[in-house]
């Protein structure tokens, strides 16, 4: 009886795919795989370096430039009870402190080129108050008030250079 046999098709070369789809990175062309690992080391790299450009601020204090500052003491003494307003550690910054109890004393460092100054006003009930302005350790410069809602000021400059104080002018 004759019987008909088929031939086998050599392995893999059969019947195409209907998908389309590649079961291989050799049959593709590209590995995604390494391309989505690609990506993600961009994108950490790219943090990195945003964050070092943004957030310099976090730059150890070595790398950073520093200004000459200089140290500034005000002081008020007396009887009563006062509103002070001072020059604080910021070029522009001014500090309030209200109904503080005297004696008071606070130090800051001041940069060069800058004017330190106190300001002093005492509440309803009066008294009497002094200011004075120290820079580096030397006295630049005292000032007194008296009576309800007495008021007075204390002030001086840095120079821009290291040196002495130059006085606004002196009570």
């Amino acid at each position: 009886m004759p019987t008909t046999e088929e031939a086998a098709a050599p392995e893999g070369h059969g019947i195409p795919d209907a998908t389309g789809v590649s079961r291989s990175p050799d049959e593709r062309g590209t590995d995604r795989g390494g391309i989505v690992v690609a990506a993600v080391l961009l994108l950490a790299c790219a943090l990195f370096v945003a964050f070092g450009v943004l957030a310099p601020e976090k730059a150890p204090p070595e790398a950073r430039a520093t200004e000459p500052t200089a140290e500034v003491t005000y002081e008020v003494v007396g009887e009563g009870t006062a509103d002070i307003t001072y020059r604080a550690a910021g070029d522009d910054a001014a500090a309030v402190v209200t109904r503080v109890g005297l004696p008071w004393r606070k130090t800051v460092n001041l940069p060069a080129g800058t004017s330190p100054s106190v300001n002093v006003t005492l509440d309803e009930e009066g008294g009497t108050a002094s200011c004075t302005l120290a820079v580096r350790g030397e006295h630049v410069q005292r000032a007194t008030a008296t009576g309800a809602f007495g008021r007075t000021t204390c002030s001086g400059e840095l120079p821009a250079e290291e040196g002495a104080a130059r006085l606004e002018g002196s009570s």
